[in-house]
């Protein structure tokens, strides 16, 4: 298991097919799911729940067509059952998890939030990716650009950022490099496909 509570395979070259549209992709650009004892899916985000993992691209057209092929039951060799809402819930957890990793991040001094505390860090050259709420203001996003060769991640909500940075809203954050900020790069990439309005107003090059 690797640090944030998740496991380490991601690094390990390791790629799996998506049972709903058939590309090998690394397992970080996939979700894992799993059959329960009660022949139920189960979203396995952090990868860690027993049994043979079952793979779809992070993608919501992806995980429709799955559904609606019953890739599930056919991967399975089995009957299964799935749960009312499960891409939805896949959202939600992917959300959690990116979230739970900014706050972890945050903790280690590699995060910040607000608008001039990321302006300092942008002018320093220390942060790595910026971070703005999908749901600010247009205007003030596009005074802040994404670092040279960094990551810009603009699809979680000022309500999200809040719990990420221990306040009640955030609009503008950012990460150093190094710990866990790749592991928030791939996650919330993850998420970015899932996520119905994914898009943002903020300003993603300079």
């Amino acid at each position: 298991m690797g640090r944030g509570g998740a496991s380490n395979d991601r690094s390990d070259g390791a790629e799996r097919k998506c049972i709903a549209t058939g590309d090998v992709q690394p397992k970080h650009g996939l979700i894992r799911f799993v059959i329960g004892p009660d022949n139920q899916v189960y979203p396995d985000i952090l990868g860690k729940l027993p049994g043979r993992g079952i793979y779809v691209s992070a993608d919501r057209a992806a995980l429709e067509l799955a559904v609606k092929k019953k890739a599930f039951a056919r991967s399975a060799k089995q009957p299964v059952t799935l749960p009312e809402g499960l891409i939805d819930e896949v959202e939600q957890q992917l959300a959690r998890r990116v979230v739970d990793l900014i706050s972890l991040q945050r903790k280690a001094g590699k995060a910040v939030a607000g608008y001039e505390k990321v302006k300092g860090w942008l002018q320093t050259e220390e942060a790595e990716v910026l971070i703005q709420a999908v749901d600010g203001s247009g205007r003030g996003k596009s005074k802040l650009s994404t670092p040279h060769y960094g990551h810009y991640i603009g699809w979680l909500t000022a309500d999200e950022l809040g719990l990420a940075f221990g306040r009640q809203t955030v609009i503008h954050g950012a990460l150093a490099s190094g710990g866990l900020t790749q592991r928030v790069v791939e996650e919330a990439g993850r998420l970015k496909g899932v996520r119905v309005n994914e898009g943002g107003n903020g300003h993603p090059k300079g």
